[in-house]
């Protein structure tokens, strides 16, 4: 019979397991843009994600011109309402700090 220790252990272990699983790529200039170039992943950054992560659905920014009502833009939208509630949640107002990594992004998704 298995003691209480032994099960605790065994369930630290696989939160360890299901933690390591999800990895973001190194913090680099390959994989990341610096802030004043937009903010978030570059495409490099997202290919190294997906292999780190396979079955994953990452994609980079919507930066172009998009269909209304196509994925495209329904991502763009979801995107720009999760983003504002970060700003908000966190008090940012990229009318009076608009190099904040988070107004940097917005801008380049065209929120």
């Amino acid at each position: 019979m298995l003691s209480m220790a032994c099960i605790k252990v065994k369930k630290d272990k696989m939160a360890v397991k299901k933690r390591a699983k999800k990895k973001m790529p190194a913090r680099n200039k390959k994989n990341f843009r610096p802030t004043k170039s937009g903010a978030g992943m570059t495409k490099a950054g997202v290919k190294a994600y997906r292999r780190a992560n396979p079955g994953s659905k990452l994609k980079t920014a919507v930066t172009g011109k998009v269909k209304k009502g196509s994925k495209s833009a329904k991502r763009r939208k979801s995107y720009c309402s999760r983003s504002a509630g970060q700003a908000k949640m966190h008090g940012i107002s990229c009318r009076k700090t608009p190099n904040k990594r988070i107004c940097q992004a917005r801008k380049r998704w065209k929120c």
